[in-house]
């Protein structure tokens, strides 16, 4: 039974049923035996895959359809008050179905608040990580990963009583899987989810329902909860089940042992009714097997691995030049160091994980150290594996010294068994391919690896292994992920890649998170922060409080974080300063980026042009306003009808123009013009 207002996870190994359990409850196909009753409530699903969507319609448009009833009823009035203008006579019975069904219309629009349909859609688009510039971009210039963020802003936007999310932050960078956790929290409804980022479970859901061998059981807690009381049931069980077989084989033992004997008759029969009627213990689950593996040896590399001095990266494209990076750095990665590249998508982290490698050319210098030997591993790898190998011929072909066992090992790690690796590339799914490319990746015997996303289409027992292999690599990685947990288990320094820079943080992504909210890193990320977007949180009562090197770029010295261990000095609290007045000029200049290309005195003549506006806009808004109070209005029903639209449109009008009024302002502040 699914209760209100609850938060579920749905827990278990691929193929266990989970995203078969979701498509069950929304209705998609029907149960082979039993009902599934609604009792009137709503469901809503988000799907894994992405669906065809009309490519004509922008972002803002697709979105806009969670509110496609009240749309319907918009025209519908439109099309009610052009009717009314159309009528000559408004004594006649047709003139006055039309009024009644005008004002029958327009009480449900006002019910419905009509006018907060826009801002809403625009504010769950921004948490989701779209620009303002996208709002009005064909949906089909988009990858299949950003129309996936518009199925669930639509879902989102439309509240069922019942939200079903299958993996819903495997296409989300790490600031919007804060937004969305932020955003379920306050969720009205019920939410049911499947997802392999465990710090999301643990964040997220009050109830963990286990999902193994055609059965459900429930925990009373989150994922955390859940791994200590299954271990908890799994011991009694065990216990429970080891105790009923020994009565089981004493009783058995004499049955056999005086079933001949008549004086023993009775004391058999009642024993055999007894064994007949006993509740047998189910035997407990078998333990998950102990996959694991560890990387080949690799060879020593040099103190200093990769090092690049100040750099900048820019795109040529159809509107324009796209800078990505403006003279950030200097970046240094030494040996041993365990990187997370974290930031929004399309802040340019592939860019400079390839930069990094070598692939692609910036303006600026790398510098390789000694004896560096690199391997890169990346979702479109996948497609490069020739089709006729198997698995099995794929790992082969990168690493001939392992054994059969070996490679059959690692195999299973992500998740192929048995016959699995006889199966050719060419019939093996998308998500299966980037497994055995990432298996080939790590089967390389290298010191220094790049890896993008690689616990994408992981669940979370290969996650895990994964995790427990990269604590014992000897080289150096640097990974881009949005798994939070993973991050947190795996990587000693996380570098954020926002605004055209790279900051630096020592520790990890706990550590990274509690600098943001108590270190100096707080004003630069309150700064960056895009509307929409809730700042990080702590990760809690587990995080690592860092006490030194708590932020360092290319522009601001390396400052210790205040750990509270005593009061700071005058030196600590002039920097300090310093650095919220930076944060505050940062702040003031995010303006439409349509300012930018303004000079002092263009921006000073639109500032008041838009200032003259909305003063006229007011005046007549409260016109109407007043028009609207007096009861002659009303006797003609057409021009009131009218007005009643003017003002609402006027009244969405005014919010726009005051919006822009104030980002003029704020640029005007920003270059000391007002």
């Amino acid at each position: 039974m699914i209760r209100i207002g609850k938060r579920y996870g749905l827990v278990g190994p691929n193929g266990a049923g989970k995203t078969t359990l979701l498509r069950l409850i929304a209705g998609e196909f029907p149960p082979d035996e039993g009902t599934i009753g609604y009792s009137g409530m709503t469901v809503g699903y988000l799907k894994q895959e992405t669906e065809e969507i009309e490519a004509q319609k922008t972002v803002l448009e697709e979105t806009m359809q969670a509110f496609s009833e009240i749309l319907e009823l918009e025209a519908e009035e439109h099309r009610l008050i052009e009717h009314m203008d159309a009528e000559s006579d408004h004594e006649s019975e047709e003139y006055h179905k039309v009024m009644e069904a005008f004002n029958h219309v327009h009480e449900l629009l006002l019910a419905s608040d009509v006018h907060l349909i826009k801002p809403r859609t625009e504010s769950v688009l921004s948490g989701l990580g779209f620009k303002e510039a996208d709002f009005n971009r064909p949906l089909s210039t988009f990858s299949g990963g950003w129309r996936m963020r518009v199925a669930l802003a639509q879902l989102l936007l439309r509240q069922p009583d019942v939200l079903l999310l299958d993996e819903p932050t495997n296409h989300l960078d790490i600031d919007s899987i804060d937004w969305l956790e932020e955003y379920l929290k306050a969720y009205p409804g019920t939410v049911v989810l499947v997802s392999h980022d465990r710090y999301f479970l643990d964040r997220m859901v009050n109830t963990t329902v286990e999902v193994q061998q055609g059965q459900l059981t429930e925990y009373a807690g989150n994922y955390e909860f859940y791994l200590q009381d299954r271990t908890i049931r799994r011991e009694h069980q065990r216990s429970a089940y080891v105790n009923q077989q020994k009565f089981i084989a004493e009783n058995d033992r004499f049955i056999d042992r005086f079933r001949s004997k008549a004086s023993k008759a009775t004391q058999v029969q009642s024993r055999v009714k007894m064994m007949a009627k006993l509740d047998r213990v189910a035997p407990p689950p078998a333990d998950e097997a102990k996959i694991s593996f560890r990387f080949p040896e690799p060879p020593r590399s040099g103190r200093s691995v990769i090092e690049i001095p100040q750099f900048s990266k820019k795109y040529n494209s159809e509107q324009g030049v796209i800078p990505v990076f403006d003279k950030a750095g200097p970046l240094m990665i030494e040996r041993g160091d365990k990187i997370a590249l974290i930031g929004k998508n399309g802040a340019g982290k592939s860019t400079l994980a390839r930069m990094l490698l070598g692939s692609e050319p910036f303006d600026g210098e790398r510098i390789e150290g000694y004896n560096v030997a690199m391997t890169f591993f990346a979702q479109h790898q996948a497609e490069s594996l020739n089709r006729k190998h198997t698995p099995l011929d794929a790992l082969r072909t990168v690493s001939s010294s392992s054994s059969e066992t070996e490679l059959r090992t690692m195999l299973g790690a992500f998740l192929f068994s048995g016959d699995d690796v006889f199966k050719t590339i060419g019939v093996l799914s998308g998500g299966e391919r980037s497994r055995v490319a990432l298996a080939r990746t790590l089967a390389s015997p290298a010191n220094l690896l790049v890896l993008d996303e690689p616990t994408n289409h992981l669940d979370i027992h290969s996650i895990g292994v994964l995790t427990e292999a990269l604590r014992q690599y000897s080289g150096t990685f640097v990974v881009v992920s949005h798994d939070r947990h993973f991050l947190d288990r795996v990587v000693n320094k996380v570098w954020r890649v926002e605004d055209g820079t790279v900051r630096q943080f020592d520790g990890n992504y706990s550590d990274y998170t509690w600098q943001v909210e108590h270190g100096t890193a707080r004003a630069f990320i309150e700064a960056g922060a895009s509307a929409g977007s809730p700042p990080a949180k702590s990760a809690g009562a587990g995080a690592t409080k860092a006490t030194s090197n708590a932020m360092s770029d290319s522009k601001t010295p390396v400052q210790n974080s205040p750990s509270g261990s005593g009061p700071k000095s005058k030196e600590q609290k002039r920097q300090e300063a310093q650095e919220r007045e930076i944060a505050r000029k940062k702040q003031t200049q995010k303006s439409p980026s349509k300012m930018g290309g303004l000079n002092n005195f263009k921006l000073k003549n639109e500032y008041e042009r838009v200032e003259s506006e909305v003063e006229k806009l007011e005046s007549s808004t409260k016109k109407m306003a007043e028009d609207l109070a007096d009861p002659k209005t009303f006797a003609n029903p057409s021009k009131s009808a009218k007005l009643l639209v003017d003002y609402e449109t006027s009244q969405k009008k005014l919010v726009e123009l005051n919006k822009e009024w104030e980002a003029l302002a704020s640029e005007m502040s920003a270059r000391d013009l007002a």
